[in-house]
């Protein structure tokens, strides 16, 4: 949790704050869509520069951490990613929820909204990384970025 906190503290323009803080007004019992729009630009923060790439590497390190729907709605905000009817069998039953997402992300980057401050996002991301732990990881899930560094293991 922390590393993650330290990588979202790295967003220059807070445009991941502003897009949770807008789809926790629009979607206010919808905590898991609130936090994908808090990591979603988590794959430029890590400076990679294929923007598909970077939207499947940002899903795939959140997934261990937050769960597959976090992950899931990360990934169906890329701009390459068909979002709407014709994508409602590949999303999981999240077109409605990852159009809403999209939408936050597109006005968070024109807007100039006051969202706070990350850390009062810490107690929610805690609570969503909970409910992904009990739920337990996918079959056959790794962890994309790897061991800790200093363990000999996969985590």
């Amino acid at each position: 949790m922390l590393e993650l906190m330290e990588v979202l503290r790295a967003d220059p323009d807070d445009r991941g704050l502003r897009t949770a803080a807008l789809l926790r007004r629009s979607h206010p019992f919808d905590k898991e869509l609130q936090i994908a729009g808090l990591v979603h630009r988590l794959g430029p923060l890590l400076r990679l520069s294929d923007e598909v790439v970077t939207v499947g590497v940002a899903a795939e390190s959140v997934r261990p951490l937050l769960g597959e729907r976090v992950a899931r709605l990360v990934r169906l905000q890329s701009p390459h990613h068909p979002v709407g009817a014709a994508a409602g069998h590949h999303d999981g039953g999240d077109a409605e929820a990852a159009a809403s997402l999209c939408q936050a992300r597109d006005s968070a980057a024109a807007a100039d909204l006051d969202a706070g401050v990350l850390e009062d996002w810490q107690p929610l991301l805690e609570l969503v990384a909970a409910g992904a732990w009990r739920a337990g990881p996918p079959g056959n899930a790794l962890d994309p970025l790897g061991a800790p560094r200093g363990s000999s293991g996969a985590r």
